[in-house]
């Protein structure tokens, strides 16, 4: 019987033009996400992990468009929409919490205002009723004395007070796809974890499905089914996240698990970094675009674009490594 599927991305490909020329932010995107999945979608920053997921929520900014592929929605293709029908699809059944609170957060609206803004919208509800949920979602997300909180600005709270009232806003009307765009990134350790904890257990209240954008793969393991891993606007490896993170297939996924430390490590071990820099997105190479810094680089893979590699159990790779260890097999 087949799974049902909350969301599809078929070969999605945006572009920005620029006067300098085309930069393929996207190349070629697909995964598909089910009813109460959680997928984390990892790389280096300029990988198009963001960009991806403007375009699922409908806020790619101009020259930003995009150019192929498909996005549907339980059925429903999302790039035909009006901008009436995605204002209402955005926030009723998808919300995203962007990376930076301070500066998603209106400075000159206090914070109860924000919050019932999106009620009031969405749901027309009357004021006295906004407040009310907006109240016990600032409590749900672990914000005390919320009547304080309510007629605060956001340069009042700190940090991770900012960070639960973007969460607070994403999940105040009861989305079925939330959108994590690195959460956690500005936070110290202890508020991260404190984070983390409270969005495992609201998506296993509410059983909506997560799409958790970051470059910190010990984030990955806490909280996600499966994981895509990008790198230069593809997605080079997918797979359920046990497979990731103890059967690494790319070469670039094995350079992010090294690059990690790691507390259950026996004895001192050194850190490898991965060597040289992200590619240059208006000058594509022609073959792989991790080429230039893999250490098991080929002729092939300077020439030609790999194909992806089933591996089995829904873990797939694109490297030509596969390719060449296949055709031994066989």
């Amino acid at each position: 019987m087949e799974e049902k599927k909350l969301l599809e991305v078929k070969d999605l490909k945006v572009s920005f033009f620029t006067p300098a020329g085309e930069v393929k932010a996207v190349d070629g995107v697909s995964y598909e996400l089910g009813y109460g999945e959680v997928m984390g979608i990892v790389g280096e920053s300029g990988s198009g992990k963001s960009v991806e997921a403007y375009s699922i929520i409908g806020l790619l900014q101009n020259p930003g468009r995009v150019i192929g592929g498909s996005i549907t929605f339980e059925g429903e293709d999302i790039l035909s929409y009006s901008e009436k029908q995605m204002q209402d699809f955005r926030g009723n059944k998808v919300s995203m919490i962007f990376q930076n609170p301070m500066t998603c957060l209106n400075p000159v609206y206090t914070i109860g205002n924000q919050l019932m803004e999106a009620l009031m919208c969405h749901r027309s509800m009357p004021k006295a009723e906004a407040k009310k949920q907006a109240m016990e979602m600032l409590e749900l997300v672990g914000i005390n004395n919320v009547e304080k909180r309510m007629v605060q600005y956001p340069h009042e709270l700190s940090g991770g007070m900012r960070q639960r009232v973007m969460i607070a806003m994403g999940l105040i009307c009861h989305p079925q796809l939330l959108i994590a765009d690195e959460p956690t990134t500005a936070l110290d350790v202890t508020i991260q974890a404190q984070i983390l904890e409270l969005m495992k257990n609201l998506q296993k209240k509410t059983q909506m499905s997560i799409i958790f954008i970051t470059h910190n793969l010990g984030v990955v393991a806490e909280i996600c089914d499966k994981v895509s891993v990008m790198y230069g606007g593809k997605i080079v490896e997918q797979g359920l996240v046990n497979d990731i993170f103890y059967s690494p297939a790319h070469p670039y996924t094995r350079g992010l698990l090294r690059s990690m430390p790691r507390v259950d490590a026996e004895e001192y071990e050194r850190l490898i970094p991965i060597e040289g820099t992200p590619i240059d997105l208006l000058n594509a190479p022609a073959g792989c675009s991790f080429a230039p810094r893999c250490e098991h680089c080929m002729k092939v893979c300077l020439n030609q674009k790999p194909a992806y590699t089933d591996l089995g159990n829904k873990h797939i790779s694109a490297c030509w490594l596969h390719a060449k260890d296949a055709k031994k097999e066989a």
